[in-house]
């Protein structure tokens, strides 16, 4: 299915720098699939590399191109603890060992053994739920890159006493390394049991943060990444992430 968006800004830009600035894919991707003919404006082929779309006209990408920027390979895994994330020091489990044939759920290839697959948003080792995995440089940038506000959703279990003082402090005026925290929406959902959802993740922040107010994380669950799910995939399975997926992905990091 082509893609297409409305241009809404105020003054005329350059298409690659506008595709670059909404997470669609990077400048040098965009010049390179309009010097193919791939990109029109308003139904028309964009021939010219320097071109400059206007306020309200649409610009789309044929299938072609969508298929060429899904290039990449992006893994949605249900991660069980004991896992780590990315490269591992020694006598540690790496998630991607788990991306094998018998652990699948759908279609698509199995990731050869030497295949480049970094962590987009890391769960550390005691932490489970959904990770991805990726060599998509679009959809890190959505996930991860520095103008993402895509929300990240935990279940997060606790021990210590659970006070509404406590949890002001977790939703806003914190600090870790001397530096302020986002704003988080945390809510207690169960006597010992939180749901947080942040918009940003630094090094095991939420057991940080519960550690500042007097609370200990036992067990720490991420069901969800923007608008990706971890819904029922079983523990220790995985599966591709679908074209509308990564689609719906780069848009709402791009709040459209």
């Amino acid at each position: 299915m082509a893609f297409s968006r409305t241009y809404d800004g105020d003054a005329p830009v350059r298409i690659n720098k506008w595709l670059g600035q909404t997470s669609v894919c990077s400048r040098r991707e965009a010049e390179s699939l309009i010097a193919d003919g791939l990109v029109t404006i308003d139904g028309e082929v964009v021939r010219d590399a320097g071109r400059k779309i206007e306020p309200g006209q649409t610009l789309t990408l044929n299938d072609t191109a969508q298929s060429a920027l899904a290039a990449g390979m992006t893994i949605l895994l249900h991660k069980p603890v004991g896992y780590v994330s990315g490269q591992p020091d020694p006598g540690k489990i790496p998630a991607v060992r788990l991306l094998k044939a018998p652990n699948r759920v759908g279609e698509g290839e199995v990731p050869a053994r030497d295949a480049s697959l970094p962590p987009i948003g890391r769960l550390d080792e005691d932490s489970r739920g959904l990770l991805l995995l990726s060599s998509d440089g679009v959809v890190a940038k959505a996930v991860i890159g520095p103008q993402s506000e895509l929300d990240k959703e935990y279940l997060v279990v606790v021990d210590g006493q659970i006070t509404e003082a406590k949890l002001g402090k977790l939703r806003h005026g914190l600090e870790l390394n001397g530096k302020p925290l986002k704003p988080a929406r945390v809510t207690q959902i169960e006597p010992q049991r939180l749901r947080f959802i942040l918009t940003e993740g630094k090094y095991r922040q939420i057991r940080r943060m519960c550690e500042l107010v007097g609370l200990e994380v036992t067990d720490l669950y991420r069901i969800r990444v923007g608008p990706l799910l971890l819904g029922d995939l079983p523990e220790g399975r995985w599966r591709h992430l679908t074209p509308d997926e990564r689609e719906a992905l780069i848009r709402q990091s791009a709040g459209n």
